[in-house]
């Protein structure tokens, strides 16, 4: 590499803005949690009208929308007035698709501060998450209601939009017990029964995430059952297992341990769908890529190509079958048992 003044001072520029970028989440976060997209869903509004109905000082806020601003989510107009974008409108916590729950939860404490000190990852080779706060990511959640509600919240409304695709795009049967594995909320094996009338559902998930599950439909009726227990000491009988965004949550050896467990409870000609990312090769940006590092740094998961995947279903005695696209960031990553 030769000396390029050019091109260093453009590297530079770059680099520097780049080390800037987490002062955008951290702007919108702010504004997510005053609630300043509800309170501009009539019109745009003055900054001390928006200060007051947010409980914000005007010239604070002022220096948080003018650099949301520049990232589109937010409008200033030539009288002073801001004004939500339609990029923005997904902050409102009344949208059909709301993204306000999953902005306070990705941008959590729990997730932040670790992040912050990724360097003790890399010298470490895993999560620094205990060392911050003396216990487990899990463990955290599951002491402090308040956070877990913050979480499930944040992961449902991650979810929501990706349910209708994703139910539509596996291939499921007209009959039999499909278990939702870490199902959280139950967004996903709700919008699973609608589609299949004939199946019967159960929700498997932590006492505490099971707390406000979405399946008292009136279309769902006795067709679910919400069923408390640790998927690594035991599952619930089924012909499908589906796990959204589980699998990333955990190192290899805890998620072989969850698949094997599928294996042992799952009928005769039973399935595993995993939904979840699958990193792509090269260097094209993929969601996946900046979520590793969010796991990295606060749990003991990852994401994973095919051929990672592969590779813990054979060691679990399943086989893969194929990954199915869905038009989101997951996929299918289907699996039946192996030959004996």
């Amino acid at each position: 590499m030769t000396d390029d003044p050019g091109a260093d001072r453009e590297s530079l520029l770059f680099l520097v803005d780049e080390a800037l970028g987490y002062l955008s989440s951290a702007a919108l976060r702010a504004v997510a949690s005053a609630g300043v997209a509800d309170a501009l869903a009539d019109g745009p509004l003055t900054l001390a009208e928006l200060g007051k109905q947010v409980g914000a000082d005007p010239r604070a806020l002022y220096r948080v929308l003018r650099l949301l601003a520049t990232r589109g989510i937010f409008e200033e107009l030539g009288d002073g007035r801001f004004r939500l974008t339609e990029r923005g409108r997904a902050l409102r916590s009344d949208g059909p698709m709301s993204a306000r729950a999953a902005i306070l939860m990705l941008t959590h404490r729990t997730l932040w501060r670790p992040a912050g000190e990724m360097e003790g990852c890399l010298e470490k080779g895993a999560s620094i998450f205990n060392d911050l706060f003396d216990m487990s990511f899990f463990e955290y959640f599951a002491q402090d209601a308040q956070v877990a509600m913050t979480f499930h919240s944040g992961m449902a409304a991650m979810s929501d939009w990706e349910n209708a695709p994703i139910a539509a795009a596996c291939d499921l049967p007209e009959s039999g017990v499909v278990v939702d594995l870490g199902g959280g909320l139950g967004g996903l094996l709700l919008e699973v029964l609608l589609r299949r009338r004939s199946l019967f559902g159960v929700l498997f998930d932590q006492a505490h995430a099971l707390a406000g599950h979405r399946l008292g439909a009136r279309e769902t009726d006795g067709r679910w059952e919400a069923i408390p227990g640790d998927f690594f000491t035991e599952v619930p009988p089924g012909d499908v297992y589906l796990l959204k965004r589980v699998m990333h949550d955990w190192d290899d050896d805890q998620c072989v341990t969850i698949l094997t467990n599928c294996r042992r409870a799952m009928a005769d000609g039973g399935r595993v769908l995993v939904l979840d990312a699958v990193i792509p090769p090269g260097n094209e940006p993929h969601q996946a890529k900046a979520v590793d590092l969010m796991l990295m740094a606060s749990l003991t998961g990852r994401e994973r190509t095919a051929d990672e995947f592969a590779r813990l279903f054979e060691a679990a005695g399943l086989r893969l079958v194929r990954v199915v696209p869905t038009g989101t960031a997951l996929s299918i990553v289907e699996a039946v048992a192996a030959a004996t």
